[in-house]
Formats: C-alpha cells, sequence, structure tokens
C-alpha cells in the first residue's frame, strides 16, 4: 500500500504573520510537521503545496519534496483545503509517476500531533475498507445539546440542538470538536469530493487529547504551543 502525505503552507496568515515558517522551539513551524511525516513508517512520500519560494527551500532542506508552487487561486486565505489537496495529489500522479492508495494530510499549524496519533488514524483505515475518510477530533467541554447557542432572525436565541432537555452536559450526548490535525482520505474518493463531508463519504474519527489538538491560529496559540513543546 502507498501513501502519500500532503502539508499545505500558505505564505501568508493573518492571525500570525509568516506563522509557517516562524521559528517555533528552535525549528521553523512548518519544519516540526515534516520531520513527524518523515518519521512515519507507513508514509512513502511527502510533499509540500505551497505559493512561497522561501517555504519551498525550508521545505526541501527539511527533506521533503515541493516540486511546485501553488497556483495563485488556491492560495487565498478564502480557498477551501479540498482543492488544494487535490490539486498536489494530481500534480504527483501526473508528473511524479506517484499513484498513492492513501492521502493523508498534515496541518503545519497543529504540531503537537504525536506519532500515535498519526498510527493509529492509518491502522483505523487500513483495517477498515468499508471507511473512506479518517479525521481527527477531541471531545468538546462545549456541548450544541446542552450548552451552545444560536441567535434567530429575531435577535432571541434557542439551543443549537434541543432534541431534549439535558441537565448537565455529562448528561448529553458527547460531541467532538475537529483539530484539523490528521485527515485522511482513499484515493479516488479524495479525486471524487466537493468537500469533506460529501453524502457518499464514509468518515470516521480518531481521538485525541485536547493538549495534542492545539492548532495554531493567533499568537497566543503560538506561545502556548512553544511552551508544551518545550514542556515536553
Amino acid at each position: 500500500m502507498k501513501i502519500l502525505c500532503t502539508i499545505c503552507a500558505r505564505k501568508g496568515s493573518r492571525g500570525v504573520p509568516n506563522k509557517n515558517i516562524k521559528n517555533l522551539a528552535g525549528k521553523p513551524l512548518i519544519v516540526h510537521t515534516i520531520e513527524q511525516a518523515i518519521s512515519a513508517p507507513l508514509i512513502d512520500s511527502v510533499i509540500v503545496s505551497t505559493d512561497s519560494k522561501k517555504i519551498v527551500a525550508i521545505a526541501r532542506e527539511a527533506g521533503a519534496e515541493a516540486p511546485f508552487i501553488r497556483p495563485k487561486e488556491l492560495a487565498t486565505d478564502t480557498a477551501s483545503k479540498i482543492p488544494v489537496i487535490q490539486h498536489a495529489l494530481r500534480y504527483c500522479i501526473e508528473q511524479m509517476d506517484i499513484t498513492p492508495d492513501l492521502v493523508i494530510d498534515l496541518d503545519p499549524t497543529a504540531p503537537l500531533r504525536s506519532q500515535d496519533d498519526i498510527k493509529a488514524c492509518l491502522d483505523c483505515i487500513i483495517n477498515n475498507k468499508e471507511i473512506d475518510a479518517v479525521i481527527t477530533g477531541f471531545r468538546s467541554n462545549k456541548n450544541p445539546y446542552f450548552n451552545m447557542v444560536e441567535v434567530q432572525d429575531d435577535g432571541f436565541v434557542k439551543l443549537s440542538k434541543d432534541s431534549g432537555r439535558f441537565t448537565s452536559r455529562q448528561t448529553a450526548p458527547v460531541v467532538y470538536a475537529m483539530n484539523a490535525s490528521i485527515y485522511i482520505w482513499r484515493t479516488q474518493k479524495l479525486l471524487e469530493s466537493k468537500h469533506l463531508f460529501d453524502n457518499n463519504i464514509k468518515i470516521k474519527l480518531v481521538e485525541m487529547s485536547a493538549e495534542r489538538s492545539m492548532d495554531i491560529d493567533s499568537e497566543i496559540d503560538f506561545k502556548f504551543v512553544e511552551f508544551l513543546l518545550k514542556k515536553s
């Protein structure tokens, strides 16, 4: 079984300028994820998709392949992730003669994932042919059945999922927050997808701890992740 890893990193970032190459605990942020991917025994190829020549140079120095500059229309802050990964996959198939069975995407802004997390996700889809895709998430401390509300058109609020009155979060159905850390697809399903939750895709969630689920989106996030890395 061939497994391709994509790592998608734009040069632009509103929350943290140049965050993908900002120094985090002694190395550029993206390098943490590249090293995780290269060290994962089941991953065969690691491709970085970026619109930055500087990120290309850093990625290559870290041991990943960065064979193209991402098209401008896929490098905006409103571009969906699925088309970006599909573009990288098609490039590998058409230009590099790499046709993987599975595509795993590791987001560089979530560097606290472990090798055990990566292996658990891969084992999940490898060992069950009915699964089309895998995502990761953590148990949310906010629950739409209990303490999450929506503002209606008239300005008043209602419970997001009012399917019964739960008196505590512990009695409400368990919900998970996606952490944008690890995604896996079977190749054909990825090529056919328009968005992550297409109706014909069977997705499993692999739980990660809340601590390892930190996603860097602000300067405070960056400092907290650095604290956790230095602590470990």
